[in-house]
């Protein structure tokens, strides 16, 4: 398909999201930024954070991951149902009872200036990370079919999208995001559905023969019950309980939407609603993943395993086709990249700089900090990306989850510490104890999954096979899975355990 028709509709799609900005931002301010005055609709919210959570990624990388681990994912996305329900009944009445607009005030009400600043600054490395790399991918394939046969370089192509997103998100914040999150969502889950019905029709297929074609290539198993594997079912499951915990629960923008909700009750509806749409749609993927696969064997595609939909979609489809898709790539997109940059501007606004402790500045001064800061974190998102196209990786979604091991953990340990005991720790020594934890950790991983920081970082020599050897004596099969986060929340709750002593009372108010 013409490109220049294709980037056409993608201007059309950013046209139409700049006029929903325009009238939900008039008369905003720094607290309909923030959690948009608290007046969000549950309903609008939780239909709207299916986009924010599934992103360009699942839209992208879950179906290709079918040909590589049939539907072993669906072995994370039980463990999501479960995480889902321990944030709706543990995490948010106490993020309510407290009043918080950042949810890592906790923190400090809880130990301490430093382990607040600590939380805060795991929750921007984290995010800026995970969304930069969810903005990659889709970034990635617009240029690569679309914006690179018009001439248009990758830097470009970044530099556009992102003062797209900036546009329509400097002003309104999360008053605008849940109205455009609510329509990007729409089309995703349309494009994700018309895929579906066009693929079993082209295949000549029902929903029931094609599971059972399926079923046939061993595509539609999920359980591995082989326990040395990374992917065995208890790893995966428990995995994907303490990544929604911590990706989810104890992230800023994903809470930042829950707690602008007006109340607990419409929150936690929200929360459930939305776990229950979310299972559903993962379920879909994973089924698109299948048809997908079956219908490249009938043309003789060979495609790596994130490039299966775009080159699907954009060369065996129609016209049509191959535009809902486009709509539904950065509807998957735009969810993602906004949000993330509307949570890091008040995560850093409120947590780093104290904007709500400032009573001196008036609120134009903390207007121009808060585009300043919004600025600034566009820039290192597209500093971000520009250095993923140099690593170029072709599973993006392992990177996420394991980058997600890494710098959730000690978010984790953190907060599980405070709601689970009454002792006090020092303070102070909060932040050696996060970042030795995962330190500690991605040794551990480094040495038990050598294979793979071998073949992302290109490592080779006889040092790399030293430590391949080495990894076999001390671990034998065993392979870490997505249970990483895990370890690394146990090893920082532990060493929290270490610098604390008993309180006889908590400080909450």
């Amino acid at each position: 398909m013409d490109p220049v028709v294709l980037f056409s509709f993608v201007i059309g799609y950013f046209v139409l999201l700049l006029v929903v900005a325009y009238f939900t931002s008039r008369n905003s301010n720094n607290d309909s930024f923030f959690i948009g005055n608290k007046k969000s609709n549950w309903m609008l919210v939780a239909f709207g954070m299916i986009g924010t959570s599934l992103s360009g990624v699942t839209f992208v990388s879950v179906p290709g991951t079918v040909g590589l681990a049939a539907f072993a994912y669906g072995q994370v996305v039980i463990g999501y149902l479960i995480g889902y329900m321990i944030i709706a009944f543990v995490l948010l009445p106490l993020y309510y009872r407290l009043n918080l607009t950042s949810i890592y005030v906790y923190l400090k009400q809880r130990f301490g200036m430093v382990s607040y600043k600590t939380g805060a600054l795991f929750f921007i490395i984290s995010r800026t990370l995970g969304a930069t790399a969810r903005l990659f991918l889709v970034i990635n394939v617009l240029h690569l079919f679309i914006l690179r046969e018009m001439g248009v370089p990758f830097e470009v192509t970044t530099f556009v999208i992102l003062l797209m997103i900036i546009l329509y998100t400097f002003e309104g914040g999360v008053k605008t995001i849940v109205f455009t999150d609510t329509l990007q969502t729409t089309f995703m889950l349309i494009g994700l559905v018309v895929c579906i019905f066009y693929i079993m029709n082209n295949l000549d297929m029902s929903f029931g023969s094609s599971m059972a074609a399926l079923d046939e290539r061993g595509l539609t198993k999920i359980f591995n019950s082989e326990p040395g594997s990374s992917s065995y079912f208890l790893k995966h499951i428990l995995g994907g309980v303490f990544i929604t915990v911590g990706m989810t629960g104890l992230d800023q923008e994903m809470m930042q939407k829950n707690i602008s909700v007006k109340n607990l009750k419409d929150s936690q509806k929200n929360m459930m609603t939305f776990t229950v749409i979310m299972v559903i749609v993962n379920f879909l993927f994973l089924f698109l993943g299948g048809l997908l696969y079956l219908f490249a064997a009938t043309k003789g595609i060979n495609v790596a395993a994130d490039d299966l939909f775009p080159t699907v979609a954009l060369s065996y489809m129609p016209t049509v086709m191959s535009v809902i898709f486009i709509i539904g790539l950065i509807s998957a997109l735009f969810p993602s990249a906004d949000g993330a940059l509307t949570a890091l501007t008040s995560s850093f606004c409120i947590d780093m700089l104290g904007l709500k402790r400032r009573m001196d500045w008036s609120e134009k001064k903390r207007r121009t900090i808060r585009l300043t800061v919004h600025f600034t974190f566009a820039f290192i998102f597209f500093l971000m990306v520009i250095g993923f196209k140099l690593i170029d990786n072709k599973s993006i979604i392992d990177v996420i989850l394991k980058v997600a091991g890494f710098t959730y953990g000690p978010l984790l340990g953190l907060f599980s510490f405070g709601i689970l005991t009454n002792r006090q720790i020092n303070d102070r020594l909060s932040i050696v104890v996060c970042l030795l934890a995962p330190a500690i950790i991605f040794g551990v991983d480094f040495v038990n999954n050598i294979q793979w920081y071998e073949a992302q970082l290109k490592l080779e020599g006889s040092f790399v096979q030293n430590i391949k050897s080495f990894s076999t004596s001390i671990f034998g099969t065993f392979k870490i899975g997505y249970e990483l986060l895990i370890y690394n929340g146990i090893l920082t709750f532990l060493g929290l355990l270490a610098i604390s002593k008993k309180s006889e009372s908590i400080n909450t108010d």
